[in-house]
């Protein structure tokens, strides 16, 4: 292994460390989050880089070209977690892009790697980040799976074509209270049954259209007493699908609106292909799949920003979120090194 990635695998053991309980523990906003951003920003300095803290506490570590006035080449990801989350989610995104950066060596136009700020409750960072002027030329974010495609494929690596779109409802069940041992069940009107039928539906409509989903997260029962029939249920859904289309198909079969969601993000074609040939230059396949869950880097494609995504295979299944979480020192290593290459071509 390179002296590049032991590094960062030593590094993402030093964020992991950080906060407290099991797994990593680093909320957006808090004192840890804090803690790992200037963590991040010492290992910016150590390499040579000039850092800023821009107004919405991102931190951006450069590596100036020989024309900086041209727009700039950025890489990067998050440091904030979920409760009790997993090692690589956010973090591998950031050591990685310091790694590839500090390596690169000066080229025409400035590599950039950001640490965006409190990602995993909607992208505050990378959202403050577009709102300003001048955007990066070009975003490249390296990001763990989070889901077992690629080690059922047998590859370390894969570009992300585009980032899913999704809505988030409450969705409410209206029935009749009365006594569960008086009331004849021809007679009933159970809000439960009701939310059970649904539940199924939003199951059964999922698995009919390739690459959605639909998960109910959340159910309240009320009265909520075991000798009670439920008078009403709320619930709520997310619900996701690759593009626009599949998207309106799953939530016309649950009989609700299109709106409110947010719209699927494609992956600019030129991007994909420069990351396609540099894992494949390397004699690896390059698989290419949508990414299921949001990332920063939906928020600045979005924005018009030329967006490309890596995706380094998650092991245990695909675990995250969770401290299961895994992926190999080895995969590591791969992804710095067409991180690399990928930036020192798109840099000049």
């Amino acid at each position: 292994m390179s002296t590049s990635a032991k590094r960062a695998v030593e590094r993402l053991d030093v964020l992991y460390g950080l906060g407290s309980g099991r797994g990593a523990n680093r909320p957006g906003g808090s004192e840890v989050e804090q803690q790992a951003c200037e963590l991040a920003a010492r290992w910016m300095e150590e390499a040579g880089l000039e850092v800023e803290w821009d107004p919405a506490g991102n931190v951006v570590g450069r590596l100036l070209g020989t024309q900086p006035e041209l727009p700039e080449i950025c890489t990067g990801s998050h440091l904030d977690s979920v409760p009790a989350g997993g090692k690589f989610d956010g973090a591998l995104g950031v050591v990685a892009g310091l790694e590839a950066v500090a390596g690169a060596g000066t080229r025409t136009r400035t590599l950039g790697v950001v640490v965006f700020r409190d990602e995993e409750r909607g992208c505050f960072g990378s959202r403050a980040l577009v709102e300003r002027e001048p955007l990066p030329g070009r975003f490249v974010e390296v990001h763990v799976e989070q889901g077992p495609v690629l080690e059922r494929a047998g590859a370390p690596l894969g570009v992300v074509t585009g980032i899913v779109g999704y809505t988030r409802r409450e969705v409410v069940f209206e029935g009749t209270a009365g006594h569960a041992g008086t009331t004849p069940m021809a007679a009933r009107d159970d809000a439960l049954a009701k939310a059970a039928e649904f539940v199924l539906r939003a199951r059964d409509a999922a698995l009919g259209i390739e690459g959605a989903v639909a998960t109910v997260g959340s159910l309240e029962v009320d009265p909520g007493a075991v000798n009670v029939i439920p008078g009403r249920v709320r619930l709520t859904l997310d619900a996701r699908a690759p593009d626009a289309e599949r998207l309106d198909r799953l939530l016309a079969a649950l009989g609700l609106d299109p709106e409110p969601r947010n719209a699927p993000v494609a992956m600019d074609e030129s991007m994909r292909a420069v990351l396609r040939e540099e894992i494949e230059r390397l004699g690896l396949p390059a698989p290419e799949q949508p990414s299921g869950a949001g990332h920063d880097a939906g928020v600045l494609a979005a924005a018009g920003v030329e967006t490309g995504m890596l995706f380094v295979r998650s092991l245990n299944g695909g675990a995250s979120h969770s401290p299961d979480e895994l992926t190999s020192e080895e995969d590591v290593a791969l992804v710095i090194e067409v991180l690399a290459a990928a930036l020192r071509r798109l840099a000049g």
